[in-house]
């Protein structure tokens, strides 16, 4: 199939767990549904049949090889991901993904890897208590409850500048080795600004706020 364009935000399902209830919630957000690998299990279980399921396919049983053969797009090569090999072959104004935080943790750093290289898409990833982004070139506004935590944590050399939290940030540099804003907190309309990738994180009952802010 290789890249296909959506005109509609797209859902993209990994396969670490994910509740039913959080794919309905991202169906509302991102109508178009597509499974990484294994994560068309979840789609399945949860009423919804994926439009592609996109990976190497070796987490996926031999029943839904053969119920989804008419969808699926395996890709053996090994030197990406399932989750990059999806973001390479969907073109679409915004991701949301689930099933790709919690589990291994070699496997969440290495989305954090895809998402500081794919630093220009418009991807927000959602578990079972985050949600998180990184911050676009343009930056973003959006307003949280006043307490709410919230961080600022660099995928790479960065620098960053904030207004409405209770540490703001005034072009410091970041760096995963350095400085990092961890555990800050929501003082009030916030803006942020990012050079560099640097990854925003937030209650996934945020989700809507930054979801918005990304469209």
């Amino acid at each position: 199939m290789g890249t296909v364009a959506y005109n509609e935000p797209v859902t993209l399902i990994g396969g670490a767990q994910t509740g039913n209830d959080e794919i309905s919630t991202a169906m509302r957000l991102a109508p178009r549904i597509v499974a990484a690998d294994g994560g068309a299990a979840q789609v399945m279980a949860s009423g919804f049949r994926p439009e592609r399921v996109i990976g190497d396919l070796d987490s996926l049983s031999d029943d839904l090889r053969l119920s989804l053969a008419d969808v699926i797009e395996e890709i053996s090569e090994q030197e990406t991901t399932d989750f990059e090999k999806c973001l390479m072959r969907i073109d679409a104004p915004r991701i949301l993904a689930l099933g790709f935080m919690g589990g291994r943790i070699d496997h969440q750093l290495a989305v954090l890897n895809v998402l500081a290289r794919y630093a220009d898409r418009r991807v927000v990833l959602l578990g079972a208590g985050d949600c998180a982004a990184v911050v676009p070139n343009v930056g973003l506004s959006l307003r949280l409850p006043v307490g709410d935590r919230i961080a600022l944590m660099p995928l790479g050399a960065s620098q960053a500048w904030t207004t409405g939290l209770r540490w703001n940030l005034d072009g410091q540099a970041l760096a995963p080795d350095g400085m990092i804003s961890s555990s800050n907190e929501v003082a009030g309309p916030i803006t942020v600004r990012a050079s560099g990738p640097v990854l925003l994180s937030t209650s996934a009952a945020n989700l809507p706020a930054l979801w918005s802010a990304l469209g």
